[in-house]
């Protein structure tokens, strides 16, 4: 049996609430998959109750195994009372809607951070060969039992927000974006179009690459002139030391988020030196 994404509902889910960020990012005013999210998820759907089961395995923590293995028992036998045929119906016209809306084949490139952790859910929720179950088994036990839960005020909030119906939720997220919009809204253009680049192509890290290393080089060579126009030699040292730091982004095969604001830092430092160098 192959995992399929398109029957993954905690993976659907995910990238639901990822395309909601994009649009409003993008400045779509009434976002798709805000409505694709309230049909399909919305307490009386079969959906909704096993995306709570997704929910809970990759939520709870236990600080004991057998604590754990009864956890995953408990929540097996509360998916096994859901009707396989609606779920399967449900999950059908859910996919048909998100293709009304979206491209398809780009919906599912985006990331999932939890992309592991939903498909061995998926495995023990749809598998039927114990044999080939018990490393998925395994996989939960020790993520429910090996990430402890510190309690501190951004967890407490976190658990508040978490309990709010999912409109709220939903409203929330997006006057969240819209605050970040309204205090970073001085962004150049440059800037703006590095962090559109960087959501829209998370998922698909050689043409991020590609389009990083253009952006180094251009940045890195523009940083070169400049510094040749400063007159104080301590400066010339700093402006040394950033053009380095950004030619070793290169070497790197991995794609962070220190990396794009060192970009982004840099794009600032080439606009206040054009002010100040003649």
């Amino acid at each position: 049996m192959k995992h399929s994404k398109y029957k993954n509902t905690g993976i659907l889910f995910e990238l639901l609430i990822r395309q909601v960020t994009n649009d409003t990012i993008n400045g779509v005013r009434h976002s798709p998959a805000i409505k694709i999210i309230r049909e399909f998820f919305k307490k009386s759907t079969s959906l909704k109750k096993e995306l709570g089961l997704y929910q809970m395995l990759t939520k709870e923590k236990f600080n004991s195994e057998s604590k754990a293995n009864r956890f995953v028992d408990a929540v097996l036998k509360e998916r096994k009372k859901l009707p396989k045929s609606v779920l399967r119906k449900q999950k059908y016209n859910l996919i048909k809607e998100i293709k009304k809306n979206y491209n398809l084949e780009d919906f599912f490139k985006t990331k999932v951070g939890s992309y592991l952790d939903n498909a061995s859910i998926y495995y023990l929720f749809e598998g039927n060969i114990p044999s080939k179950l018990v490393k998925y088994i395994y996989k939960l036990v020790e993520n429910i039992t090996n990430k402890k839960v510190i309690k501190n005020k951004t967890n407490e909030t976190y658990d508040l927000y978490s309990q709010q119906d999912k409109d709220v939720r939903l409203l929330s997220y997006k006057i969240l974006l819209e605050k970040f919009n309204d205090k970073y809204g001085d962004l150049n253009k440059k800037q703006k179009s590095l962090l559109k680049e960087y959501i829209e192509n998370i998922s698909n890290t050689n043409k991020l690459k590609d389009y990083l290393h253009k952006e180094i080089n251009k940045t890195s060579k523009n940083l070169e002139i400049l510094c040749k126009k400063v007159n104080e030699d301590v400066i010339k040292i700093k402006l040394n030391e950033v053009i380095a730091q950004l030619k070793n982004i290169k070497e790197d095969k991995d794609i962070k988020d220190k990396y794009i604001i060192s970009i982004l830092r840099a794009y600032d430092l080439i606009k206040e030196l054009v002010h100040v160098v003649k």
